[in-house]
């Protein structure tokens, strides 16, 4: 369940970003900002599943439902939230 949220909410980002770009440029930024967020997704979910599995050597994790592949997507969300909140506010900055 926790997972299923984790994927509705990339793809709700997904689909906010691609609008935000394309009313703002065109559909070609708006594909890139999708695809910077799919390329940015699938790299960090495949370092935070390696990262867990230095510190968790058990599949299960800590329950049925926390186990170490939703772990590693709560991670991800986490470090996504502080790299996209630490970019906006860098790009506020600049202006």
């Amino acid at each position: 369940m926790i997972t299923l949220i984790i994927f509705y909410a990339h793809v709700v980002a997904a689909v906010t970003l691609f609008t935000k770009h394309w009313q703002e440029g065109d559909w070609k930024e708006g594909l890139l900002a999708v695809g910077s967020l799919l390329l940015l997704f699938s790299v960090g979910w495949s370092i935070s599943t390696f990262v867990l599995k230095l510190f968790l050597h058990d599949e299960r994790g800590f329950a049925t439902w926390l186990d170490r592949d939703t772990l590693s997507l709560v991670l991800l969300s986490a470090m996504e939230g502080i790299f996209f909140t630490v970019q906006t506010k860098i790009k506020w900055l600049s202006f």
